[in-house]
């Protein structure tokens, strides 16, 4: 029994009577429960810079675009009035976003009794409409002049011509005198990107008579949507060579 007591003398077993202590063991156990009685010290936040209120861009109206920013011209736009060289002239390219998006060159719902391929110019809004299937039409701007506005009906498109001539009517020569070097008699104004009648020109016919009434290219661009002084009916050279290409002779044209 003595040996038994040596041998484990060596080894002192002490019990550690605060363990039983409950303030000592949540002491060491506080990090792991939440002590209201010390709520934790709230963190700084970094700080956001200030920013102006966001103003509506002039995009297309989906959030699509108003978030990407697209732009709210359509990009075909730049195709169909990109610079081209035709017939040896070259024609400058057009900017379109300086004109009304109204009237540029679109396909648009369009409702009527007219046939396919018939050309609808409508004076009051400033559109001429190529009509397709399906209740489409291609709709494109026109300027209209004193001369556009003096005739409307029913004709025909007689024949088409690719950087035409211009001659300007007697009663216009004799209103002013200037013209007169472009008369009948003269041979008319050469064509070329200054000539009144631009890259095209279609002639309107009545039973078989000349109306004198024609649907034409123009240089003036800005005259485009708008009221102008002299001239029948106005197009941008690209969308008058557009429309010359659509069109075969013998079309039916309606003015409005």
């Amino acid at each position: 029994m003595l040996a038994g007591t040596t041998a484990l003398s060596g080894c002192i077993l002490v019990t550690d009577t605060s363990r039983m202590n409950a303030d000592v063991f949540v002491q060491e156990t506080a990090p792991v429960f939440y002590n209201p009685s010390s709520p934790p010290q709230p963190q700084a936040q970094p700080t956001q810079k200030e920013q102006a209120i966001p103003q509506k861009r002039q995009l297309y109206q989906t959030q699509f675009h108003q978030t990407y920013g697209l732009p709210i011209s359509n990009p075909v736009h730049r195709v169909y009035y990109a610079s081209i060289r035709d017939d040896g002239h070259t024609l400058p390219a057009i900017p379109y976003s300086r004109i009304d998006a109204r009237f540029l060159r679109q396909e648009v719902d369009y409702q009527t009794n007219e046939a396919p391929g018939t050309i609808v110019v409508d004076t009051s809004q400033h559109f001429l409409y190529l009509v397709q299937p399906g209740g489409k039409a291609i709709r494109y701007g026109v300027g209209l002049g004193k001369e556009g506005l003096a005739w409307s009906g029913r004709g025909t498109i007689q024949w088409k011509a690719k950087w035409p001539r211009w001659t300007p009517p007697q009663e216009m020569v004799e209103r002013q005198p200037n013209l007169r070097k472009f008369a009948a008699a003269a041979g008319g104004a050469d064509p070329g990107l200054n000539n009144p009648l631009g890259a095209r020109a279609l002639y309107i016919f009545k039973d078989g008579k000349d109306t004198l009434y024609r649907v034409h290219g123009t240089p003036d661009w800005q005259s485009v949507g708008k009221a102008t002084s002299s001239g029948c009916v106005r197009m941008l050279n690209q969308d008058v060579i557009d429309l010359y290409e659509r069109v075969p002779a013998s079309s039916q044209i309606v003015v409005i």
